[in-house]
């Protein structure tokens, strides 16, 4: 009795943790079916939630491969951009000229939104998976810089004084203090880019790429299937909930180490 009610209870539990957390998207989704079923509506106008996810799950290989290649992108994207944000911040913080040169011009690219930068960026790229790239590398560029920037300009005044009358070096001051005194920041950053971009791949694929879920999105409003446009763009959102979730682990698991 008590074995096999024990995974009964723990579904019970979970299943309950999921509902008293995530009920208003449940309620949504329950209401937007409810709006599709009674008024009627034709798929191409609106489809209904449950043709969508019987999409998804009715032909998986539709969207696998399309998935990968945003996945892809979204994570060298992401490595690249956060990589160039935390060498920018070292270098901003290392010397005033640099500070001068490139803090305006990150401004500059900051202020003009991404979609206005696609013209210039596929003439410099071409279409495909460079232009898909380097998109999200601009995205994820720019909040880690910010954050690890404003953390090596952080670090406790005691500390710092220390190293001071220690005699260390300004590369030992970086490596041993100001970096591990960054790290929290960098996590921040990781779990603001991680589901932004998701999307931004996926918005790039959509105007300038060949592969991927923007690519599957443009196709299928192409060719007048709903069901497959909101699928690639119900996947495309539960990996971004999955990115920030996954990153707002490894931030709490990991934060605590550097405090």
């Amino acid at each position: 009795m008590s074995t096999s009610g024990t995974p009964l209870r723990r579904l019970t539990a979970a299943l309950g943790a999921v509902l008293s957390r995530y009920w208003t998207v449940l309620a949504l989704v329950l209401a937007w079916e409810t709006w599709v079923r009674v008024r009627n509506l034709n798929e191409i106008v609106v489809p209904a939630p449950y043709s969508v996810v019987s999409d998804v799950v009715g032909n998986p290989s539709a969207y696998t491969d399309a998935l990968a290649h945003t996945l892809l992108n979204s994570v060298v994207g992401l490595s690249l951009g956060m990589g160039l944000g935390v060498c920018c911040a070292v270098a901003v913080w290392s010397s005033r000229l640099l500070e001068g040169l490139l803090t305006p011009l990150m401004l500059i690219m900051r202020s003009v939104p991404v979609v206005a930068m696609i013209p210039v960026i596929a003439f410099v790229t071409g279409y495909g998976a460079a232009a898909v790239t380097t998109v999200t590398t601009l995205v994820s560029f720019f909040p880690t810089f910010v954050m690890v920037l404003s953390g090596l300009r952080s670090a406790p005044a005691a500390m710092t004084d220390m190293f001071a009358v220690l005699g260390a070096s300004r590369p030992m001051v970086l490596r041993r203090l100001l970096l591990p005194h960054a790290v929290p920041r960098l996590l921040v950053a990781l779990r603001l880019t991680a589901p932004t971009a998701v999307l931004a791949a996926m918005l790039a694929e959509y105007l300038l790429g060949r592969d991927g879920l923007g690519t599957l999105f443009a196709e299928a409003t192409i060719f007048m299937a709903p069901q497959r446009a909101w699928g690639g763009a119900l996947i495309a959102t539960v990996v971004s909930v999955a990115s920030f979730v996954a990153a707002r682990g490894v931030e709490q698991r990991y934060s605590v180490l550097f405090r």
